[in-house]
């Protein structure tokens, strides 16, 4: 049996206006949710980049194209109706931050992680007024409850949008000080993958890393680069 596709029946996207933000409209019907609530965008900049994704759709629709119109899904169907429960979750991954465990050997790999790490544990520490302590090997490291509660104070303080981008953000690279180091613009999402590879990259120099390590770890890249770019077209001008 063929597999049902969903295929372009329209003509062209545009946006408009729309109570409590922007539409995308496909000859003038507007896109709903895949559970039929309606698209309403918090930005014209946003609108805009998910109708050209609707645009460049060719006779089949694929969804993996449509990385930003998926996210907005999720900001909408997904984040809104548990926003405490996702923002709990990831203000937890300050708990056990990636940048707060270190290696203890060999040195070049310790070096790596303090000259990579330590910018940001003091960033933390001045701009997020969230001290972490960090920790060499595999013993658990307890961060001060005041430090966790200000970062959990951080999360809680963005709305659907911005937490649907956070979201990537902090679980690819398992670090809620990289995720917020991007939306507050103190790293690029490159560099932020970068940083959380570190590890990572040190083993590959090593022993060699095969094709689908490698391949995952883009896909990584990718999407935190797409989280990064949702993140951005949410914000006001």
């Amino acid at each position: 049996m063929t597999e049902w596709k969903a295929r372009r029946f329209w003509e062209k996207a545009d946006i408009r206006p729309a109570d409590g933000g922007w539409e995308v409209v496909l000859d003038d019907k507007p896109v709903r949710t895949p559970g039929k609530h309606p698209l309403i965008l918090p930005t014209e900049a946003l609108a805009r980049a998910i109708a050209e994704e609707w645009d460049s759709q060719s006779d089949v629709i694929d969804p993996n194209t449509m990385p930003l119109t998926r996210a907005a899904n999720s900001a909408i169907e997904k984040v809104a109706p548990q926003f405490d429960d996702v923002a709990g979750m990831l203000a937890e991954y300050g708990g056990t931050d990636l940048l707060s465990y270190r290696a203890e050997q060999p040195d070049d790999l310790v070096q790596a992680q303090a000259e990579g790490w330590d910018p940001l544990i003091d960033w933390t520490a001045t701009d997020l007024q969230a001290p972490l302590r960090i920790t060499h090997g595999v013993v658990p490291v307890k961060q001060d409850q005041a430090s966790l509660n200000r970062l959990h104070d951080h999360v809680r303080a963005l709305d659907n949008f911005g937490l649907t981008a956070l979201h990537d953000l902090v679980t690819l690279p398992g670090s809620l000080i990289l995720g917020l180091a991007v939306i507050r613009g103190k790293l690029t999402a490159d560099e932020a993958f970068a940083l959380s590879r570190i590890d990572e990259e040190h083993q590959a120099k090593l022993w060699g890393e095969d094709d689908e390590a490698r391949m995952a770890a883009e896909n990584r890249r990718v999407a935190m680069a797409q989280a990064a770019r949702f993140w951005d077209l949410c914000r006001p001008v």
